[in-house]
């Protein structure tokens, strides 16, 4: 969306004619809105409301001092020096430039009152304390003004202005609203069932529960092809992570069969190079559709595909578990 930046430029007015065109032109250059005195007709207790409202509506604000200190309010502050304060207190992003020295300053546009010169110097004083640049020429104080307003605006975006056609209507911001609270829910449900039991599954077997897969052995080094069975204890976790890559999709009993085999046979590993000699796994015996019963003793119902044959059956992952 094509955004604009206001910018409230703020100085005395006849001493700083040029510096102020040459402003408003560099602002006008990084196609921002330059705002100042120039919208006010004159600087007065009646129009202070006024300006404190201009400055509430601009992004950003840039303040020009040189060797006059300006108009005098009843408070005793120039009228300068107090959208300066006024824009501080608002947490404007400020700028401020300086006539680098007063010695070359036409006698015309300098002030010849001793107290004003003593208040000048105290404002100058103040404006260097925050984000503050010199210049000695018009021309200079454009570039200043380019080159810190643009920095400013790329570090420290602000709300800015956009045409009205460019914004959504009224039915499309609630749309909008309405989009973004859905959104909340589900990461909300999301949430929910990352951390909690399906419903309906308490009674179930899972998780750490234990499980047993029974299969079948060879002891090769001592009885040639006689086969003994045996027990292997796991829980339903570690089954789940032996066959739920395969079970994304449809899997077969024998590819289920394949998968608790290779389980099998790391548990006969990890019992050390002696038993890996001498036990040699033939087959786990337990078919997927008794492991299926034992998972579904909370009687959830399950479904199987079977192969026209009727030979084959297929199993998948739901959300409950085997299906």
């Amino acid at each position: 969306m094509d955004k604009k930046y206001q910018v409230f430029v703020s100085s005395t007015f006849e001493d700083l004619k040029e510096e102020r065109a040459e402003v408003m032109h560099a602002l006008r250059l990084l196609e921002c809105i330059p705002a100042g005195m120039e919208l006010f007709p004159a600087a007065d207790e009646e129009q202070w409301e006024v300006i404190q409202k201009a400055i509430d509506e601009c992004d950003y604000y840039v303040v020009i001092v040189a060797g006059r200190y300006g108009t005098i309010a009843a408070d005793g502050i120039s009228y300068t020096e107090k959208e300066y304060r006024y824009a501080l207190q608002k947490a404007k992003p400020v700028h401020g430039f300086l006539r680098r020295t007063l010695d070359d300053i036409p006698a015309k546009h300098t002030d010849t009152d001793a107290v004003k010169r003593e208040k000048l110097i105290r404002f100058r004083e103040l404006v260097a304390l925050k984000m503050c640049r010199h210049y000695d020429s018009p021309k200079e104080l454009r570039a200043e003004v380019m080159h810190s307003v643009l920095h400013t605006i790329r570090t420290k975006p602000a709300v800015g202005w956009v045409r009205a056609d460019q914004l959504a209507s009224g039915e499309a911001t609630a749309e909008i609203l309405k989009l973004r609270t859905l959104v909340e829910n589900l990461k909300s449900d999301l949430d929910a069932a990352r951390t909690e039991a399906p419903p309906g599954t308490a009674d179930l077997a899972q998780g750490t529960d234990l499980i047993e897969v029974p299969y079948t052995y060879k002891e090769d080094l001592w009885d040639g092809g006689k086969q003994y069975s045996d027990v292997f204890p796991t829980t339903w976790d570690e089954l789940f992570a032996a066959v739920a890559l395969i079970m994304m999709r449809e899997a077969s009993d024998s590819s289920l069969r394949e998968r608790l085999d290779e389980l099998v046979r790391a548990h006969e590993l990890s019992k050390g190079p002696l038993n890996q000699l001498q036990r040699r796994v033939v087959q786990s015996e337990a078919r997927f559709d008794k492991a299926r019963r034992v998972r579904t003793r909370g009687r959830l119902p399950l479904r199987t595909r079977r192969v026209p044959s009727k030979t084959r059956e297929f199993h998948r992952l739901q959300e409950t578990g085997f299906a």
